[in-house]
């Protein structure tokens, strides 16, 4: 799988672990590179994975909370800051996640290097109730707050 890597300066310190990870698990990894406004380099990995150079991506600032912010406006994005394994498998699983945000003041190396591998290696789920819920915030997505999910 290509997975897409871009780090803001405060997120700088993790990209090598990051990508030696990614790497040691077959991965390819294209390297978005480092931005000082974390805004810059998620919309970097956001057009990477919308226009097929990646199916993945990780992003990494100091808290993974602005990557995350800024990514998740992109459509057909689904950015989310995760810190813990569990997170990590299941928000692909069930959400489709397909950008993952850390935050390099919150985990170190080690974290980061389990984060970005169980990540890489989950697989969308396609149970029903998983496809469904997926299929209303791609309505959100679309619509807004004008969306109507009772008909879903």
């Amino acid at each position: 799988m290509i997975i897409a890597v871009g780090v803001d300066h405060a997120g700088a310190g993790l990209q090598d672990a990051v990508t030696a990870s990614l790497l040691q698990d077959g991965h390819e990894v294209l390297d978005c590179g480092v931005r000082e406004d974390y805004p810059d380099i998620a919309l970097e990995v956001g057009r990477a994975i919308v226009d097929g150079r990646a199916e993945r991506g990780v992003l990494v600032c100091g808290s993974g909370a602005g990557v995350g912010v800024a990514a998740a406006k992109i459509p057909g994005i689904r950015a989310q800051t995760i810190h813990d394994g569990y997170t990590a498998h299941q928000g692909v699983e069930h959400d489709a996640v397909n950008v993952i945000c850390i935050g390099a003041r919150v985990v170190g190396d080690q974290v980061a290097r389990e984060l970005v591998a169980i990540f890489a290696n989950a697989s969308v789920s396609d149970e029903p109730r998983h496809v469904r819920r997926r299929a209303k915030v791609d309505l959100i997505e679309r619509d807004g707050l004008l969306a109507n999910l009772e008909g879903e």
